[in-house]
């Protein structure tokens, strides 16, 4: 896995990755506490809010901004960003009360929204074989554990020596470098070479042939508008079952995650009345299973098809939700504080399972040229399922009690699981191993399935 780290331009990217998201992970731990010192038991409800602005941001503003990306010289749009996210996040230790909590929040979210579908558009411009790219969004996924697991142990230790207030300082140290190391890296322009049309037929059965072909530079329409742009980057995504099915797997995600990240300090703090530094570590849980699961994958990939292994995880989810709420039910024990950290160690890994290898199916179902639409569309509408299941956590774990919340997001979960199944048939035949053969436009090697390869 680590040897697409020889790539320079990657390398730094992925360093700049690794530092933003630490400091990100920072930030989630602060932010739980300062909602718990502002609003005592009812944090969850402050969390669900915040966090539902940080998707409404994502759900609204991302398609658009990748549509005006291509105006701004990509390097300065994600300069200009993590310069933004720094100072929005130094400013969030003077709040004192929620609602400017929610102002920088949504300040903060704004500048995510036009930093990481750009990004990730940018990796699979950067690395163009799928055995890279693939190894590549393992690597990501192992950059995003940062935040649920070595963040959270890095405040914890930290908050024994410091005020929740200064991780915020760390939150914005990392944005700082993560600007430096993304200036100094040379990116590929808005308007690669790449980006010319693919003779080769698209991996999704039912795909548009009209929809995959650009037009030639002599007869190119004139640039849509944003809004326009934005929604043909969304009719990419629901004009494919695979993509379609996705959206369903990312519902049971939102909705097992979203017990995870609003219930956490209220389960840990109050019906467990475990101390502060506990609050970490149950979020560090979460983000082991989810690594350990990110550096198996390239090889499970490798064997079996990808609907296969993130169907079956997205049935775990549910399944995790619900023993919670059976536990919750039960009533605490000298169990509950080791269950908890097992159930959030499964909840990780089978996320992880679920979202890891979807860069890989959006990759295969659009052209190069679509990629940055595509991504931005995803990123989006993968966020409205996180916009649903965050305040409906908050509202749950505040007004019917944790149980109840995990009972009926468990619901959720095996509702989109299920969706998923329905959404993104299994395509006939066993799968076959991956054929390498050269692209005659392009003079460079792309992994393409053979003709009985199960596509997802």
């Amino acid at each position: 896995m680590l040897s697409v780290l020889r790539n320079p331009t990657y390398r730094r990217l992925f360093g700049a990755q690794v530092v933003a998201l630490t400091g990100t992970g920072l930030a989630t731990v602060a932010l739980s506490l300062l909602a718990y010192d502002l609003a005592g038991a009812n944090a969850a409800a402050v969390l669900g809010t915040a966090l539902a602005i940080k998707m409404a941001a994502y759900v609204v503003l991302a398609p658009v901004v990748a549509a005006l990306a291509d105006r701004v010289p990509r390097r300065t749009l994600l300069v200009s960003m993590d310069l933004a996210r720094a100072a929005v996040v130094l400013a969030l230790p003077f709040v004192d009360r929620i609602w400017q909590v929610y102002v920088l929040i949504l300040l903060l979210q704004a500048a995510s929204a036009a930093f990481t579908p750009a990004f990730q558009a940018t990796v699979p411009r950067v690395l163009p074989e799928e055995r890279d790219y693939t190894e590549a969004l393992s690597l990501a996924r192992l950059a995003y554990d940062l935040e649920s697991l070595a963040s959270p142990v890095l405040a914890a230790a930290l908050l024994t020596v410091v005020p929740y207030a200064w991780l915020f300082t760390g939150t914005a140290a990392g944005f700082l470098i993560s600007a430096l190391l993304v200036h100094s890296t040379p990116l590929p322009p808005n308007d690669e070479p790449n980006d010319e049309p693919d003779d080769e037929p698209n991996d999704e059965p039912d795909a548009e042939p009209a929809r995959r072909r650009a037009p030639s530079d002599a007869n190119r329409a004139p640039a849509p508008r944003p809004y326009s742009r934005a929604l043909a980057g969304m009719r990419l995504l629901l004009g494919a079952p695979a993509l379609r099915g996705l959206l369903a797997l990312d519902l049971a995600v939102a909705a097992a995650g979203a017990v995870v990240l609003v219930g956490t300090v209220v389960l840990v703090r109050d019906v467990l009345g475990r101390p502060v530094g506990d609050v970490p570590l149950a979020l560090g849980a979460y983000g082991a299973g989810s690594m350990a699961v990110a550096l198996l994958l390239p090889r499970v990939l490798e064997r079996c098809d990808d609907r296969t292994v993130m169907l079956r995880a997205a049935l775990v989810l549910p399944g995790a939700t619900a023993l919670l709420a059976a536990g919750l039910a039960a009533g605490p024990g000298a169990w509950a504080w080791p269950g908890l950290l097992l159930l959030w160690l499964v909840a990780g890994a089978a996320g992880s399972a679920v979202l890891t290898p979807a860069g890989r199916v959006v990759r295969r179902a659009v052209r190069t040229a679509e990629l940055p639409a595509a991504f931005a569309a995803r990123f989006s509408l993968s966020h409205a399922c996180w916009l649903l299941t965050y305040p409906l956590a908050g509202l749950l774990f505040t007004a019917a009690g944790p149980a109840v919340a995990a009972a009926v997001l468990a619901a959720v979960a095996l509702a989109g699981a299920a969706g998923a199944a329905r959404l993104w048939p299994a395509p006939p035949g066993a799968r076959a191993p991956a054929v390498t053969r050269p692209d005659a436009q392009r003079g460079n090697r792309i992994s393409r399935p053979s003709r009985t390869t199960s596509r997802p």
